[in-house]
């Protein structure tokens, strides 16, 4: 974990007060069941106070490799990202791009995206669903703080894709599994989403938040049975409420905005994962329904 040192700059921007939802103390079984329009953890949670500075208006400050996170512009050719065969055509070519000029990356290697709305998703969760894919669909924000990957999940990933996309498991110094984030609908957000500074995050924290995705979800105990090898299946971290923590968000963003923010660095001598939740935004008024897209990628580096 890299250092914070005072920085008047970041003090002195607008705050959200916000509650920022965490893994409550105690022990738990943690896992995350995702199915059609709906995504529920097991274990308990809690809201804590926090605050969520506004990065907008010194959006040139944030480097990817100090804060884990950057925000840079990135026009898009897609004209309807609801239309799920358009954004297969050409999303993924552009993130790639974008990604490749935001870190300077000599390879990318894109994976799925998925739509995230505030928009009421009750009954879509309701239907049934045969063969659940968690990607190229629409679900709710998510809702606590969390990592995509733990650090098994990471690797993993990184050597699947580049064998996927470039040939061989390996072949890369480093590697960073990211996010590429960004919204669609007219700003300011309901819901937007708050990034947590990474040298805030101890390396110690984050606990392994296994992912199920399933039809339909278990009931009862069949939520926390034993899971023969669930310590090699897909897991996120999910954290526990530290004060240490230093949230921000960039309000407004418009549609050629994009977020970048990491899953996984390789590289431990930066900042190399980042927090990130969604929160209820009450300090701007006008506030619209929020509509976003993310898409998962590996950045590598030779």
């Amino acid at each position: 974990m890299a250092t914070i040192t005072h920085d008047a700059l970041e003090d002195q921007q607008r705050q959200a007060p916000a509650l920022i939802r965490y893994l409550a103390p105690g022990d738990f079984v943690t896992r995350r069941y995702v199915r059609a329009g709906a995504e529920i953890n097991t274990g308990e949670y809690r809201d804590y106070e926090a605050v969520v500075r506004d990065g907008m208006p010194i959006r040139d400050h944030f480097a990817f490799d100090t804060h884990g996170f950057m925000i840079g512009k990135g026009a898009s050719a897609v004209e309807d990202f609801w239309n799920r065969d358009e954004v297969n055509e050409k999303y993924h070519a552009e993130a790639a791009q974008i990604i490749r000029n935001l870190t300077g990356a000599d390879r990318v290697a894109t994976q799925g995206w998925m739509i995230r709305t505030s928009a009421d998703l009750s009954t879509r969760a309701q239907e049934k669903t045969e063969n659940y894919q968690h990607a190229g669909g629409i679900q709710p924000p998510a809702g606590e703080a969390h990592v995509d990957y733990n650090t098994l999940t990471g690797q993993k990933a990184a050597a699947r894709m580049h064998e996927q996309h470039f040939g061989s498991r390996d072949g890369y110094r480093r590697f960073c599994c990211v996010s590429l984030w960004r919204t669609f609908s007219p700003g300011p957000q309901d819901w937007p989403l708050a990034v947590c500074d990474g040298r805030s995050v101890a390396d110690s924290e984050g606990v392994s938040n296994t992912l199920f995705v399933v039809d339909e979800f278990p009931v009862g105990d069949a939520l926390t049975a034993p899971v023969e090898g669930e310590d090699q299946m897909i897991a996120a971290y999910i954290f526990r409420q530290n004060p240490a923590h230093r949230w921000w968000y960039f309000s407004n963003m418009s549609r050629d905005d994009v977020l970048l923010f990491k899953f996984h660095d390789s590289d431990h001598a930066c900042t190399w994962r980042c927090p990130h939740t969604a929160f209820h935004d009450t300090s701007l008024p006008g506030v619209q329904i929020r509509a976003s897209i993310e898409l998962r990628a590996v950045a590598y580096w030779d």
